[in-house]
């Protein structure tokens, strides 16, 4: 497959998955999202021992595109539906992988790219980088990353960053779970091949075995919470808070939020 807006790398049976958009801080399109699951699902099917996920300049992932954004409020409800359902299908990939996964955070990660940093079975992260799950802050819901964090901290500190929308440091996400390691920038790559030297030396199959093992128990779960998720994406996608939301982060000014009554 050729990539556009990733650049894919296959070194010694290890998978190198580089987000590309470095002027657009790697913030996500729909095709990249479709480039990252055909290139997990290119991982899942060769003979690579170890997935690593990178950021090219100065972020990992700002999240959303704003050209993205800008279409949303013209969108019907059945291109909200498949927007939703790709999203899920992407943390769903990442998640089921059946080769360990190691996310090199050299900076910010925000929203959906908080979302692909953490769900790895690694997160090594530089000192200060910021995480934050901020879709409420544009009248969002942040509906389907939420069933694999509650997984990942529970559900009160879920609730914490879900519903304050608010930034992080990767020492703080490393206190909370979400990040395996802080690790000074000069010695990111070094402990990222460090790492991959680790888990390369383990059985293959053992590793898969290990992390079939660990779908199949959160598998009910994760099928219940992620199709209330999809509903609860669809629902909020809807609303004038959604609208007003999007159109108030463009235009740059504060959002006017209708009061609520339920």
């Amino acid at each position: 497959m050729i990539y556009v807006t990733i650049i894919v790398t296959d070194i010694d049976r290890v998978r190198m998955i580089t987000l590309n958009r470095p002027e657009r801080r790697n913030a996500m399109t729909p095709e990249m999202q479709w480039e990252l699951i055909a290139a997990m699902d290119e991982a899942a099917e060769s003979d690579c021992s170890v997935v690593v996920f990178a950021g090219a300049g100065e972020v990992f992932c700002a999240g959303l595109d704003l050209a993205a954004l800008q279409g949303m409020n013209d969108k019907s409800a059945a291109e909200h539906t498949a927007d939703a359902e790709r999203i899920a299908r992407l943390f769903r990939t990442l998640y089921e992988l059946p080769k360990p996964t190691i996310a090199a955070v050299h900076g910010a990660a925000i929203a959906g790219g908080t979302g692909l940093a953490t769900m790895c079975d690694f997160t090594l992260a530089v000192p200060g980088a910021k995480f934050g799950y901020t879709e409420v802050r544009i009248g969002f819901v942040p509906a389907v990353v939420s069933a694999f964090l509650v997984l990942q901290i529970g559900e009160k500190a879920a609730r914490d960053l879900l519903l304050t929308g608010r930034l992080f440091t990767s020492e703080e996400a490393q206190r909370l779970g979400l990040v395996t390691e802080v690790v000074p920038p000069e010695q990111l790559t070094a402990r990222t091949l460090e790492l991959v030297a680790l888990l390369k030396a383990n059985s293959p199959e053992a590793l898969s075995a290990t992390k079939r093992l660990l779908r199949a128990q959160n598998k009910t779960w994760l099928d219940a919470g992620i199709a209330a998720a999809l509903a609860a994406n669809a629902e909020a996608r809807t609303t004038h808070d959604f609208r007003e939301g999007v159109a108030a982060f463009l235009e740059k000014r504060k959002p006017v939020w209708e009061k609520s009554s339920r």
